[in-house]
């Protein structure tokens, strides 16, 4: 079972923080062999999803970000991951789910973009994003910004 929960940045405890930096640098850094400041300054004003196992390791995790940080007049949800070992059970789908109820209620029915991952586009087509523009390379990898429209 995965118990969800989103915290500011101040909330996180130094045990999740250290988790959802690890497994950020495990799936993006070494996984996926990106060579890039993962921290990036923007940690600090976003919301932190969090989906923890029995055992309260972190393996499932998005960041939240307001309007304007990352795309100028949307929020935003990006630094989305899944551990190994928690992939192909309804995690991620989970994750997304709470991340755009998190969004609706921190910082009301915003528009959302994304950066994802063109690998991931029928999944995030499934969760309501159209994509938007050509894809594009991202250290290394195919992207295509996506936007969600609330209702």
């Amino acid at each position: 079972m995965i118990t969800f929960s989103c915290k500011a940045f101040e909330e996180l405890t130094v045990y999740e923080l250290y988790d959802a930096l690890m497994l950020r640098q495990l799936v993006f850094s070494i996984e996926q062999n990106c060579v890039y400041l993962d921290t990036d300054g923007k940690d600090l004003y976003g919301l932190h999803c969090m989906g923890k196992n029995e055992q309260g390791k972190i393996i499932a995790y998005t960041r939240l970000l307001p309007k304007d940080v990352s795309y100028p007049g949307y929020t935003s949800i990006g630094r989305v991951v899944n551990a190994p070992e928690a992939r192909g059970g309804g995690i991620g789908r989970q994750l997304m789910q709470y991340s755009l109820t998190q969004i609706e209620k921190h910082y009301g029915k915003e528009p959302i973009k994304i950066g994802a991952q063109t690998y991931l586009l029928q999944f995030y087509t499934s969760l309501g994003f159209e994509a938007i523009g050509e894809p594009y390379l991202e250290d290394g990898i195919e992207h295509i910004e996506m936007v969600f429209l609330p209702k």
